[in-house]
C-alpha cells in the first residue's frame, strides 16, 4: 500500500492547506520507516518544505528528514548541503522566538529545537564541515537556554549529545561535560541519573573534562536510589587512574561496606581490577585486596584467590607481613570463602614465618603452634565452609607438618579421619597425604615444599608452552611402530652405514620434524593433519570483540565446531552478555552453555560459548548471530549475518 500511495502523498505535501501539508508529511514519516526504498520519491519536496512557516509541518518535516538521513546514505550527503538553513533556522528560534503560543515555560518552542538538534547531530557525525558550521550555534544554545526549567534541560541535553557525536572543537566539549556537572547537583533525579549515563559515555573520549566533577561523581554513590548509585559506581570505576588510586580505592571501600548487596559483586570486582591495574605498591595492593575480601568476599570473582596468592607468592618481602595479616583475619572471621581459601594457602606456604615473630612491618604477634592447628581444624569443622575451602585448609595442614618442630600426630589425626569423608576430593586428599606419613615418610619434606612462583604470561612460559605443544604434536604424529625392534635396529644401522647394494630407501618425505623422526625409524608415514582453519572476526564495536574459531572433528566431517570468543579492551565491564545463532533448515545447531554472561574489561579473562553445528550435506555455510549485552550503561542489542566463512568449515 505504501509503494501504491506514495506519489499520491508526494503530491499531497505541496497543498496549499497547512493542515494537509503536515498529515502528508507525517504519513511519509511512517511510509519511510515502513519502506525505507522510497526515500527518492521525498527527497525533492523537502527542501521546499524547510520554508515553511507553519509549526506541525516543520517540525513533521525536520523529522521526515531525520528519518531520510538514518536510512539512505544518499540522502544524509544531500541534506548536508541544508546545514547552514537548519543552523539558521535553531539560531532564529534561539534569538528572536519563532511564535508565542508554543513557547514553553520561556523556552522558545523546545520540541522544535529538539528534533533540529537531533538532525544536526546525525548530519554532524564524522563530517568536518558540517560540524565547524554548527560549533558556533551549539555554543549559543548552550550558554543560552534558561536552566530553571524542565523544558530548557531537555533543549540542553540534546545540545550535550550532538556535541559529543559530532567533530567539534576541544572547548565546545568541555562546555558539554560542564553542563553535565551541572546537571549533577540538579535535585531530579531524573536529571542526575541522564547526567552520569552521558557523562560514561564520555568518559573515555574526554577523560579529563570529566575527572573535574570526581567529587560529585563520587557524592551520588551515596544516593538512596539504587539506579542511581550504580551509575555513579560505573562512572566512579572508570574514573579510576594512577593518580587518583588511593583517594578513589579509599571512598569505593567506603561505598562497599554500606552498598546494598546486588552492587556489592559489582563494586568488589571494579576495586580488585583497579588495583590490579593501577596499584602503586604491592604492598598497598595486598591491603586492599585483603579489605575487599573481608568486607564482600564472597561476592569477588573467581579468579581474586588465585590472582592474590599470585601477588603474595611474588612478594618475598612481604611474606611475613602477608600471612600475619591472613592470620588475624581468619581468626576474627572464617564466613568469607575467599578469604579463608587464601588465608589457608599462605598459613600453609609461610606457616614457620608466622611462628617466629620478626615482621617489622606488623604489631608484635604471639602465635603457637596449637592456635594456628586449632583455627584450621575450626576451619575443616566449619558448616560455611565449602568443599574447596576445606582441601585448602587440608593441605595446609599437611603443609605445615613439615614447617612447624612439634609433634605432628595432631595433624596425623586430623588427615585420617577425612580418608572416610564423603567429599570425593577431600577423601583422596587425605589417603594420599596419609600414604605419605605411612609408606614415604622419608620423602615428605621434600614433596611439600613451598610452591615456586609461576610466572603471569611471559615470554618463557609462552615458550615452554609453545614447546609442550609441538612435543605433543609430534608424538601424536609418530605412529605406533609394528615391525619388529630387530628390524629397526637394522634399518637404522643401514641409514647410519651408508647405501648398499640390497638396501630399498624409502621415498624422500616432508622436510618436517614428525617426516624426518619417520623417515629416521624407517616407519609408515601418517597422513598430514588438516590445515587450520583461520580464525575470523565478525563484531567490534566500543572495544568489544568477538571472534570464530573453527574445528572440523577428522573421524566426522560433516561437524563443525565454532568457538565464539568475546574480549573487551574498553574500560568498562561488558554485562548480561549474551550470544545467540541461527543457521538455514538443512544444518542442525547446537548452543553449549557459555562460560560466563560478563566480559572484564581492559583485555580480562575471555568468555567462550561452543556451537556445533551439523552440515550433512556440505552445503554454503551462513551464520545468523544476535547479541544482547549492557555496556557502559546502555543495553546493546546486535543483529547481524556471518557470510564470509571460509570455504574450509563446509567442503
Amino acid at each position: 500500500m505504501c509503494r501504491d500511495l506514495a506519489t499520491e502523498v508526494e503530491k499531497l505535501l505541496l497543498q496549499p492547506s497547512a493542515y494537509v501539508r503536515k498529515k502528508a508529511v507525517l504519513t511519509a514519516v511512517h511510509m519511510i520507516r515502513k519502506v525505507p526504498e522510497l526515500s527518492n520519491i521525498f527527497l525533492p519536496p523537502c527542501a521546499q518544505l524547510l520554508h515553511e512557516h507553519h509549526h506541525g509541518v516543520l517540525l513533521g518535516t525536520i523529522m521526515l528528514i531525520t528519518e531520510l538521513c538514518e536510512r539512505s546514505p544518499a540522502a544524509l550527503k544531500h541534506f548536508r548541503k541544508m546545514v547552514p538553513q537548519l543552523v539558521h533556522i535553531l539560531r532564529t528560534l534561539v534569538t528572536t522566538g519563532y511564535s508565542t503560543e508554543h513557547s514553553i515555560s520561556g523556552v522558545s518552542d523546545p520540541f522544535l529545537q529538539v528534533q533540529i538538534l537531533r538532525l544536526l547531530r546525525i548530519l554532524g557525525r564524522n563530517h568536518e564541515e558540517s560540524s565547524e558550521t554548527m560549533n558556533d550555534l551549539l555554543a549559543q544554545v548552550a550558554t543560552n537556554t534558561d536552566t530553571s526549567r524542565n523544558a530548557g534541560n531537555a533543549v540542553l541535553f540534546e545540545t550535550v549529545l550532538t556535541i559529543m557525536d559530532i567533530r567539534s572543537a576541544a572547548g565546545l566539549r568541555v562546555l558539554a561535560v560542564n553542563i553535565l556537572g551541572r546537571f549533577l547537583l540538579n535535585s531530579d533525579r531524573n536529571i542526575r541519573y541522564v547526567a552520569l549515563t552521558s557523562l560514561l559515555r564520555l568518559v573515555q573520549s574526554d577523560h579529563s573534562a570529566v575527572q573535574r566533577h570526581r567529587p560529585t561523581v563520587v557524592e551520588c554513590l551515596r544516593e538512596p536510589d539504587g539506579s542511581l548509585s550504580r551509575r555513579a559506581l560505573e562512572l566512579s570505576l572508570a574514573l579510576v587512574n594512577s593518580s587518583n588510586v588511593r583517594a578513589m580505592t579509599q571512598e569505593l571501600q567506603g561505598f562497599l561496606e554500606s552498598c546494598p548487596p546486588d552492587l556489592q559483586a559489582d563494586c568488589a570486582s571494579g576495586i580488585l581490577l583497579a588495583a590490579e591495574r593501577f596499584a602503586p605498591t604491592k604492598r598497598w595492593h595486598i591491603d586492599t585486596t585483603l579489605r575487599v575480601l573481608m568486607t564482600a568476599g564472597t561476592h569477588v570473582r573467581d579468579d581474586a584467590v588465585a590472582n592474590l596468592t599470585q601477588l603474595i607468592g611474588g612478594a618475598q618481602e612481604l611474606h611475613a607481613y602477608s600471612v600475619r595479616r591472613l592470620y588475624s583475619a581468619l581468626a576474627e572471621d572464617i564466613s568469607q570463602q575467599p578469604l579463608v581459601q587464601v588465608a589457608a594457602w599462605c598459613i600453609g606456604e609461610y606457616g614457620d614465618l608466622l611462628l617466629e615473630g620478626s615482621c617489622e612491618e606488623t604489631e608484635p604477634l604471639q602465635v603457637e603452634e596449637e592456635e594456628v592447628l586449632a583455627l584450621l581444624e575450626r576451619v575443616l569443622q566449619s558448616h560455611m565452609s565449602l568443599p574447596a575451602t576445606r582441601g585448602y585448609a587440608l593441605t595446609a595442614l599437611m603443609k605445615l607438618s613439615t614447617r612447624l618442630r612439634g609433634d605432628n600426630n595432631r595433624i596425623r589425626q586430623v588427615v585420617s579421619v577425612y580418608g572416610s569423608c564423603l567429599d570425593v576430593e577431600l577423601q583422596q586428599r587425605a589417603v594420599e597425604y596419609n600414604t605419605l606419613f605411612r609408606k614415604y615418610d622419608h620423602m615428605r619434606a621434600a614433596i611439600l615444599e613451598k610452591i615456586p612462583l609461576v610466572e603471569r604470561g611471559g615470554s618463557q612460559a609462552d615458550e615452554e608452552a609453545k614447546e609442550s605443544k609441538e612435543t605433543a604434536q609430534l608424538s601424536e604424529a609418530a605412529p605406533v611402530p609394528t615391525e619388529p625392534q630387530a628390524s629397526k635396529l637394522l634399518d637404522l644401522l643401514d641409514l647410519l652405514d651408508g647405501p648398499s647394494g640390497d638396501a630399498q630407501h624409502p621415498p624422500p618425505l616432508d622436510p618436517t620434524p614428525g617426516g624426518a623422526l619417520i623417515h629416521l625409524l624407517n616407519l609408515p608415514c601418517a597422513p598430514p593433519p588438516p590445515a587450520p582453519i583461520p580464525n575470523l572476526k565478525v563484531f567490534e564495536r566500543e572495544g568489544l570483540q568477538l571472534n570464530l574459531s573453527f574445528v572440523r572433528p577428522p573421524g566426522t566431517r560433516t561437524l563443525l565446531l565454532i568457538t565464539v570468543t568475546a574480549t573487551n579492551t574498553s574500560g568498562g565491564d561488558v554485562t548480561h552478555f549474551i550470544c545467540q545463532a541461527a543457521v538455514p533448515k538443512s544444518f542442525q545447531l547446537q548452543l553449549q552453555a557459555p562460560s560466563g554472561d560478563t566480559v572484564p574489561a581492559q583485555g580480562g579473562l575471555p568468555t567462550t560459548q561452543l556451537l556445533r553445528i551439523l552440515n550433512p550435506k556440505k552445503a554454503p555455510l551462513r551464520l545468523k548471530l544476535r547479541l544482547t549485552y549492557n555496556h557502559f550503561g546502555q543495553s546493546v542489542q546486535e543483529i547481524f549475518e556471518v557470510n564470509n566463512l571460509p570455504v574450509e568449515t563446509w567442503q
